[in-house]
């Protein structure tokens, strides 16, 4: 049985948010609603009950964890201000952000519903992969200026910035080396700005 409310209850909201720090700590490859249930104060039912199944929960998870990196994403947007900061220095900022010590759960969250996307295409992870990298896309895509914004080279740099972005990132979380993951961000950095002088 699944709920049918457009607005989250109070109830349902207090349940995610514990689920969601739940999940931070444990991850969700091997979710199960029972020690979920009794870790965040309620009962496998009640979960059923509100997020219809187990899918229907960890859709509800992903959705948030989501928001978190669209609110991380519109923060650098807004930092930008009105004149495009630049994609060096965007990438600069996201990556001080991503190697931060204190976003390592919500990243290795991310990490795991990233991979589980691309191996499970058509289930509660469906499409959470695609939708990350057209929201880094579009908000490095802001931090460009509007001619090269709108160029093929523009798109081939923002593409590979994202590259060095998700790659620096599972190299950090795999081995915990920010000194030397950080240096080398920066030198593909050097070379992408190089790039973009030519």
């Amino acid at each position: 049985m699944t709920r049918e409310t457009t607005t989250p209850s109070a109830r349902q909201t207090e349940l995610l948010d514990a689920a969601y720090r739940y999940a931070l700590e444990h991850g969700l490859a091997d979710l199960s609603l029972r020690p979920l249930a009794a870790a965040i104060g309620s009962s496998p039912r009640v979960l059923m009950f509100l997020f219809g199944n187990k899918d229907g929960l960890v859709r509800a998870l992903l959705a948030k964890a989501r928001c978190d990196e669209l609110a991380m994403l519109d923060r650098l947007g807004q930092a930008a201000g009105a004149e495009p900061i630049g994609l060096t220095a965007a990438v600069e900022r996201v990556w001080e952000w991503l190697a931060a010590e204190e976003h390592r759960p919500l990243l290795r969250l991310w990490t795991e519903a990233y991979a589980r996307s691309l191996v499970e295409p058509d289930g509660a992870w469906a499409g959470f992969a695609r939708s990350t990298v057209d929201d880094w896309l579009a908000v490095l895509a802001a931090c460009q200026p509007q001619p090269e914004k709108d160029s093929e080279a523009g798109a081939v740099r923002r593409t590979a910035a994202l590259a060095v972005l998700r790659g620096a990132l599972l190299d950090l979380l795999a081995t915990d080396d920010r000194q030397r993951v950080t240096a080398a961000v920066r030198h593909q950095l050097a070379s992408l700005s190089a790039d973009a002088e030519q």
